[in-house]
């Protein structure tokens, strides 16, 4: 490793973690956070709901498997980094067709391997997700500290990662007599592709809009059902997005999921508020209050819903995450709304939860049939 570039991390308190480069080697400024999933890093890599931010990888091995062309989550990943202990370049996988640092180098991504991992994410849970400056180890750290502490954050996520054009996505079911034909419209706000071959395969035809669509327009494809998808930054940002939601309440039923479940929950008048270091990993035990049975779910998020806000809203409390006791899930009987805070298409991550696509299906089915 001697003769491979150094650099290193450098935290707003002034603390740094040194290591070697991998994919870009350019120096960049981010929002550190961890994930503490044992694999999937390519999802994790191509997940819009990462923008701007660079990932600290607590499982040591990262990169053994490759890159493949089937796995993605998006086709240009808009991650800022990726931080790990141990980079393999010799994936062994017969499906792969590029390693990871090539795709991050393609992208702009800023490696760093050989860090001690565990120990940063141990630093971020206990002071929180920060800002932080991946830097050439021969940058001076006083001037880059100063540089870091003047840096303010980008705040146009969603409107950066969200799809410009609509598509459509064709029905293509898994079963076409237990699934038959629903439109349904995906707002994208950073929609994961496996979101949309989940919903195609549940017998949905899929017509993905821009983030900031209005609900007249949404109206005008006819949907039986609207989606909010995942994505990244502050839900109170997305202002189009959440007053398409006040004009669709009643009109069509509607599932959200993760950055959708808080701009549902924001457009019945609840609030959400930022996490000390947000959910991120495959291993997260939530609790489904109606059923009383505990998923194990796969989570990325910063923000949560204050469950305080919710009384006078209509929406219930479904799901509760057995961290930390935060809202995984809210819903409005009436309006045949819900959502969750939590990934059911996983991707990477436990397939507990996929059933939530069915309640989907059948909120669309009862809405068609008046009941």
């Amino acid at each position: 490793m001697e003769n491979r570039l150094r650099k290193k991390i450098l935290l707003e308190d002034g603390s740094e973690y040194a290591g070697y480069s991998f994919g870009s080697k350019e120096n960049k400024m981010v929002e550190l956070v961890f994930n503490t999933s044992m694999v999937g890093y390519q999802e994790i890599i191509s997940d819009p709901s990462y923008t701007y931010q660079s990932v600290v990888m607590t499982y040591p091995l990262i990169g053994n498997y490759g890159m493949c062309d089937e796995d993605y989550e998006t086709l240009v990943p808009t991650i800022s980094g990726m931080v790990v202990k141990e980079y393999c370049d010799e994936p062994s996988n017969f499906r792969y067709k590029n390693t990871l640092a090539e795709i991050m180098e393609k992208y702009g991504v800023v490696g760093l391997e050989g860090v001690d991992t565990r120990k940063l994410a141990r630093h971020i849970r206990n002071f929180g997700s920060c800002k932080a400056y991946i830097v050439d180890e021969s940058v001076d750290s006083s001037k880059a500290l100063e540089e870091l502490k003047a840096w303010v954050p980008a705040t146009d996520a969603v409107s950066k990662v969200s799809t410009k054009t609509v598509r459509v996505v064709e029905a293509n079911p898994t079963d076409s007599e237990k699934y038959p034909l629903n439109r349904v419209v995906a707002i994208d706000c950073g929609m994961k592709e496996n979101i949309v071959r989940e919903l195609s395969k549940h017998g949905c035809q899929v017509t993905v809009v821009p983030y900031n669509t209005s609900a007249e327009d949404i109206l005008k494809y006819g949907p039986d059902g609207v989606f909010i998808s995942n994505g990244p930054g502050d839900p109170e940002s997305c202002v189009e997005t959440i007053e398409a939601i006040k004009n669709l309440i009643g009109k069509v039923p509607i599932f959200g999921i993760c950055l959708g479940h808080q701009i549902i929950s924001l457009a019945y008048g609840a609030k959400t508020y930022k996490l000390k270091f947000g959910h991120r990993g495959g291993n997260h035990p939530v609790k489904n209050l109606k059923t009383g049975k505990i998923e194990i779910t796969s989570q990325n998020h910063s923000f949560a819903v204050k469950e305080e806000t919710l009384a006078g809203t209509g929406l219930e409390m479904t799901h509760i995450n057995l961290l930390d006791n935060t809202i995984e899930g809210v819903e409005c009987v009436k309006d045949k709304v819900f959502s969750v805070q939590y990934h059911p298409e996983s991707a990477p991550g436990p397939e507990d939860s996929s059933y939530l696509f069915d309640v989907f299906i059948k909120n669309m089915k009862e809405n068609k049939e008046g009941k």
